[in-house]
C-alpha cells in the first residue's frame, strides 16, 4: 500500500492538469450518511420524481419532508481531512479543481473555490419560475415550523425547490460540459469516494481515461470503473488523501 501511496504522489506532484471527482463516501467521513445506504433518506421515503414536483402540491410537500430531514443530518457537518487536503492542493497549484457528484458544500467550506457541482447544491434553494435563488436555512425553518410548503417571495407563488438534480431533472449542462473538458484535457484524474456506476457522471472519468489520463480510484468498496483504473486505493479517504498528502 505504501508503494501505491508513493507513485499516487508522484503522478500527482508531476502532473500538468490533475483533477479531483468526489462522491458521497468522502463526505460520510464528516457523519453525512450516504442516501443509498441502509437507514438512508431513500430508504425510508419513496421516489419524488421531477414531472411529479413539478405537477403536483402533494409531492412538493413530500419532497420537502425529505429535503428538511436530509438537512437536519448535514447542515451541521464540518469538512474533514479529505475536504480539507483537496483544497489544500488547488491552493497549491496542484489540481485543476473540483468535480463532485455531492450536495452538501463541504468542498467549498473546506476552502475549494473551483468546484464543479453536478447535481447542485442542498444549501440553496431556486425558484423554478422565476429563478429567483436564496440560502435554504429559514426556509427549512418555515416549513419545519408551518408544515406548508413555501412559495417564492419574489414572484409570489413560484415553486421553490433545492437547487439541486432530482431523479429525472437534466444535469446542469454548462457545468457537465466544463466538467467534460477539464477530464479529457486531465492527464490524472483521482476519484474518491464514488461508486462510480451513476452515469452520465461516472462517463467523465472515463473520458479522461480514454484521452490519456491516468486514473486512481480511492474508495472502500468496488467500484464501476475499477477494471481500467491505473491504481485501485482501498479504504478511507481520508486517511488516503492524508498519506498521499505526506508523501508529496
Amino acid at each position: 500500500m505504501s508503494s501505491d501511496i508513493e507513485l499516487t504522489a508522484n503522478w500527482l506532484r508531476r502532473a500538468k492538469s490533475a483533477v479531483v471527482f468526489t462522491g458521497a463516501g468522502i463526505s460520510t467521513e464528516s457523519g453525512i450518511p450516504d442516501f443509498r445506504s441502509p437507514g438512508g433518506v431513500w430508504t425510508r421515503h419513496r421516489t419524488v420524481y421531477f414531472d411529479e414536483f413539478c405537477q403536483s402540491a402533494e409531492a412538493r410537500h413530500e419532497y420537502w419532508v425529505q429535503k428538511t430531514e436530509a438537512h437536519v443530518e448535514f447542515a451541521a457537518a464540518s469538512p474533514n481531512i479529505g475536504h480539507q487536503t483537496i483544497a489544500q492542493w488547488e491552493g497549491q497549484g496542484r489540481i485543476r479543481g473540483v468535480i463532485t457528484q455531492n450536495i452538501d458544500g463541504l468542498h467549498q467550506i473546506a476552502g475549494s473555490r473551483d468546484v464543479l457541482q453536478l447535481h447542485g447544491t442542498a444549501r440553496e434553494v431556486t425558484c423554478l419560475d422565476c429563478d429567483w435563488r436564496s440560502p435554504v436555512d429559514p426556509l427549512v425553518n418555515q416549513f419545519r415550523e408551518t408544515n406548508e410548503v413555501p412559495l417564492c417571495p419574489e414572484c409570489g407563488d413560484g415553486r421553490l425547490k433545492h437547487a439541486t438534480v432530482s431523479f429525472g431533472q437534466v444535469l446542469p449542462e454548462l457545468t457537465l460540459n466544463r466538467a467534460h473538458r477539464w477530464c479529457e484535457e486531465a492527464d490524472l484524474i483521482i476519484t474518491i469516494g464514488s461508486s462510480l456506476v451513476v452515469y452520465p457522471a461516472a462517463g467523465l472519468p472515463e473520458a479522461g481515461k480514454r484521452n490519456g489520463a491516468k486514473l486512481v480510484i480511492i474508495n472502500r468498496d468496488e467500484t464501476g470503473l475499477d477494471a481500467i483504473a491505473d491504481m485501485l486505493i482501498p479504504g478511507s479517504c481520508g486517511e488516503a488523501l492524508s498519506a498521499i498528502n505526506a508523501a508529496l
